[in-house]
């Protein structure tokens, strides 16, 4: 049995022990539980307390409809429940004092699975645009995740910052649809023979597009060089072009030929640069969106990354997607969305609240009964922690 089913199980039986813990539990919700059957109870613990169950007042001893009214609310939404579950639960508590740490490896392992299930959405959603020659689903997509990210983040009680891992993952290339790939390099290659060919085109691409943009990375020095020219106002030929690349080494370490570069100048045709060079950075915005999802995804699945360190690593990896959709945003006029600052008097009350009530230290107190078994003379049990 994995460590988190048996947090679940522990924290389940902790609160049919003692309800009263469900008050030092407001941060945990049901969701945060793996199993369908341990949802379908904790859902139905919080229901049953809400609605003011003598079990939810008792000072004493609970009273054993706490535990029979807990199953069969539970099971008007999942099927095969039994009391005698309810009963193993209770004796996988080690101690119901325990249940706000229970509920923290629990909360870990809800934030973990989380991030990476809209990690994977993220990913499905970039491959599909960049199909389609869309982005928005990619965006939206990046938008939810990073919504999910803060929410995690205020459970959690830490504030939600960027932070570059110390030894970052790189995650594998992501690999694009072979007719992706042929489009993408041919839009590339149109914009470069445009540039060449007009170089005062460069003036309507120059302020968003940059070398990184293009998907073949030959193509993204060949625009390095058109910009340097550009930049420094000389002519922009054939020639200076070649001469340009020569300076930079690309034609010593093979990055380019004479001959593609030629292929490049003359091959042109009639187009407009901005049109082509929002082809390419439509790709790189769905192509960028796939790799942050990949470095998301890869995070999440380090089972022993720190909930806080999880999600700030997340928030970073996300960085290189929220500056390639500001110059899409600024290439087709509109502005980028800003992230909401951080408050300057420090994380809310609530968010504080959630970090304290999971790492309040408490009194140690003998463990509570098990149903079934009779506790021996030499052992003082405190009557609050049985059933009658």
């Amino acid at each position: 049995m994995s460590p988190l089913l048996e947090a679940e199980q522990a924290v389940l039986g902790a609160v049919l022990l003692n309800p009263g813990q469900l008050r030092q539990l407001g941060w945990l919700a049901p969701e945060h539980f793996h199993r369908p059957v341990h949802q379908a109870l904790f859902a139905a613990m919080r229901k049953l307390h809400a609605d003011h169950h003598p079990a939810s007042t008792a000072e004493n001893s609970v009273p054993l409809s706490w535990v029979t009214d807990t199953v069969e609310e539970a099971s008007r939404h999942v099927r095969g429940l039994t009391t005698s579950h309810a009963h193993t639960l209770i004796s996988a508590c080690p101690h119901p004092d325990h249940a706000p740490v229970y509920g923290r490896m629990v909360l870990e392992g809800a934030i973990h699975r989380s991030v990476t299930a809209h990690a994977i959405r993220l990913h499905q959603a970039a491959r599909a645009d960049a199909l389609q020659g869309e982005v928005e689903g990619a965006l939206r997509s990046a938008d939810v995740l990073r919504n999910v990210l803060n929410d995690l983040a205020r459970r959690w009680g830490t504030e939600p910052r960027p932070v570059a891992p110390g030894t970052p993952s790189v995650p594998g290339p992501v690999t694009p649809p072979p007719s992706w790939t042929n489009q993408v390099a041919e839009d590339e290659q149109l914009l470069l023979g445009v540039l060449a060919e007009r170089p005062k085109a460069m003036d309507e691409v120059v302020g968003w597009l940059r070398p990184a943009d293009f998907a073949d990375p030959a193509h993204g020095e060949v625009y390095r060089c058109l910009g340097a020219l550009h930049h420094r106002g000389e002519p922009i030929d054939r020639i200076t072009l070649l001469w340009e690349a020569q300076q930079r080494g690309l034609l010593a370490d093979g990055t380019l030929s004479s001959g593609r570069l030629a292929a490049i100048c003359d091959g042109v045709g009639p187009g407009s640069a901005e049109w082509f060079g929002e082809q390419v950075m439509r790709s790189s915005v769905t192509r960028t969106a796939a790799t942050s999802a990949r470095a998301v995804q890869a995070l999440a699945e380090n089972e022993a990354l720190a909930p806080g360190r999880l999600i700030n690593h997340a928030l970073h990896a996300l960085a290189p997607l929220d500056e390639v959709r500001a110059r899409w945003q600024s290439a087709n006029g509109r502005s980028a969305p800003t992230p909401p600052a951080p408050s300057p008097n420090g994380p809310p009350p609530a968010q504080v609240h959630a970090a304290r009530t999971r790492s309040t230290s408490r009194p140690a107190s003998p463990p509570a009964p098990r149903p079934g078994f009779a506790p021996s003379p030499a052992t003082v049990r405190p009557p609050s922690r049985g059933h009658s």
